[in-house]
């Protein structure tokens, strides 16, 4: 794959990963919890969100919903943040956290999915709203399956240099 195309879908991702680890703890946390905790403002801010896209599934909070709420504030979070930070810095270890994140994610979008689509309850724009996760899983899966060239540069790094010669 090309350095350019790589960096493309390293700027995407880095976008995507940007807002996941800004709205996960704001909202997720909402979800898992008693709202009595939080500040009113955010609590009107998910209420707002439900009630614009009538997402039933943050209003009605069905067992899979916050099962997968926590997994993905105790185990993608960090993998965003992690992935974020492995863009910037130019790590090696970026198409494992990619490749985690994503699988974590395909996972819970079908599963998401499936309700929405077979419960008949979600309207066009809820859709709209959910499958876009579903594009974003598969772009950080392809992302950490997909060689990557060292000779490359990443945003706002240098290029990874190889092993000095001894001599």
């Amino acid at each position: 794959m090309g350095a350019v195309m790589m960096k493309l879908i390293d700027a995407i991702l880095f976008l995507f990963f940007l807002i996941i680890s800004i709205a996960v703890p704001i909202l997720d946390p909402q979800t898992c919890l008693p709202s009595n905790i939080f500040p009113d403002i955010l609590v009107h801010l998910k209420t707002s969100y439900a009630h614009e896209y009538g997402d039933y599934l943050i209003s009605e909070k069905p067992h899979f919903f916050v099962g997968l709420s926590w997994v993905e504030l105790l185990f993608a979070w960090p993998l965003s943040i992690a992935s974020l930070y492995g863009i910037v810095a130019g790590k090696s270890w970026l198409r494992t956290t990619c490749l985690l994140y994503g699988a974590s994610t395909l996972t819970s979008m079908v599963a998401i999915l499936s309700e929405l689509v077979g419960s008949g309850k979600a309207s066009e724009k809820l859709l709209k709203m959910y499958f876009p996760f579903l594009g974003f899983a598969v772009l950080a899966i392809l992302r950490g399956l997909l060689p990557h060239s060292v000779k490359s540069t990443v945003i706002g790094t240098r290029p990874v240099l190889g092993r000095k010669k001894r001599a």
